[in-house]
């Protein structure tokens, strides 16, 4: 039977090789750090979608409403979307944290066109596949998305949750980490302050609340079903190798820029 320890075993090697990416060495200008932002944003986006969508299963949000029987696990998630949905920002306003990070992008300038076009589409009804060919991002957004869209279109209950808490909740603090480690000698330069704040609010709640939090979801939603515990496990290594190609993607595009900056 796996549990909670076993899985977080099985992933150690995984989780030091994004902790120990190259990218982050790379965030040396307010330039490297607008790209960043700009191909990050996706990743920041769609982790909305999983957390609606184990929203949607564990709770009902239909009318009339009826009991869905998930009474602990419904309590955690509506824990965490409170937070990641309506938090405070630095100014005492209820933000969800992806307005917070086009605030943050806004502040430093990125460009925020290609997310702001995308989330328009969404609006407009378009599916993800017509929207990710409409707009033409790359391949390996492309692929972060497919495959975090691929799990919600599953269905099932303990996959999303995996996604969510070790593709996510459960590695989003070392992460965050390894940026606010780089970006100390950025911290008196006020147009980070909104990029820092979410960073260090993350690393916060993500590494008080929520990752523990979520962590008793997939506990809960598991149980003792070993064929869900393996999911589990899959679902999680697919998720950080989704997680390291993405962040290999944005190492390799800051590298090229600064080579085009230097040849200019």
């Amino acid at each position: 039977m796996k549990s909670i320890e076993n899985i977080e075993q099985e992933l150690t090697d995984l989780r030091i090789q994004i902790n120990e990416h190259p990218l982050y060495k790379t965030l040396e200008t307010i330039d490297d750090v607008k790209k960043f932002m700009e191909i990050h944003v996706f990743a920041v986006w769609d982790f909305m979608s999983l957390l609606k969508a184990l929203q949607n299963l564990l709770t009902n949000n239909s009318v009339p409403w009826t009991p869905k029987g998930y009474g602990e696990a419904a309590r955690f998630i509506n824990e965490i979307v409170m937070g990641e949905e309506s938090d405070i920002n630095e100014l005492g306003e209820a933000k969800s944290h992806f307005e917070m990070y086009i605030d943050a992008m806004n502040q430093i300038q990125a460009d925020t066109s290609t997310i702001n076009e995308f989330i328009s589409s969404i609006k407009q009804g378009q599916s993800i596949e017509v929207t990710l060919s409409k707009h033409q991002l790359d391949d390996k957004i492309c692929a972060f998305i497919n495959f975090t869209f691929d799990v919600i279109k599953g269905g099932k209950e303990h996959c999303i949750a995996s996604a969510f808490t070790f593709g996510r909740e459960d590695v989003i603090p070392d992460m965050f980490l390894e940026i606010i480690q780089q970006s100390k000698t950025s911290e008196d330069d006020n147009r980070y302050s909104k990029l820092l704040y979410y960073l260090n609010r993350h690393i916060e709640i993500d590494g008080d609340e929520h990752g523990p939090i979520s962590l008793k979801m997939v506990e809960t939603l598991c149980g003792d079903d070993a064929q869900k515990w393996n999911e589990t496990l899959e679902i999680a290594k697919q998720a950080l190798h989704h997680r390291l190609e993405l962040w290999s993607h944005i190492h390799e595009i800051i590298l090229l820029n600064k080579k085009i900056a230097i040849s200019h």
